[in-house]
């Protein structure tokens, strides 16, 4: 069985995309975090899901959302090191260790 593990960044940007979506409209941000949840499963379902990217890990698309989720695995861990907005310079988080 694997288990999440989420880097503080993608947290954070988690948290930041949140706030702004349900600035936007109430609710908006609990669908959102409801997206990034439903991938998250899916994810540990089945963790070659996503797209293989550069360096070994894998991105995932949201649903209904300019995000995605970058993620590697590592035996029956899979780290998330990044909720990123699709627009973002695609190589901003790629620095972070996936430990």
């Amino acid at each position: 069985m694997s288990f999440l593990d989420f880097r503080s960044e993608a947290s954070d940007e988690m948290q930041e995309a949140f706030d702004y979506y349900e600035s936007r409209r109430f609710g908006l941000g609990t669908r959102f975090i409801d997206a990034v949840m439903t991938e998250c499963h899916k994810i540990v379902q089945h963790p070659m899901i996503g797209h293989a990217i550069q360096g070994g890990g894998r991105r995932l698309n949201l649903a209904g959302f300019p995000y995605y989720i970058a993620y590697f695995t590592r035996g029956e861990r899979i780290i998330i090191v990044a909720v990123a907005h699709a627009s973002r310079h695609p190589d901003y988080w790629k620095q972070r260790e996936p430990g």
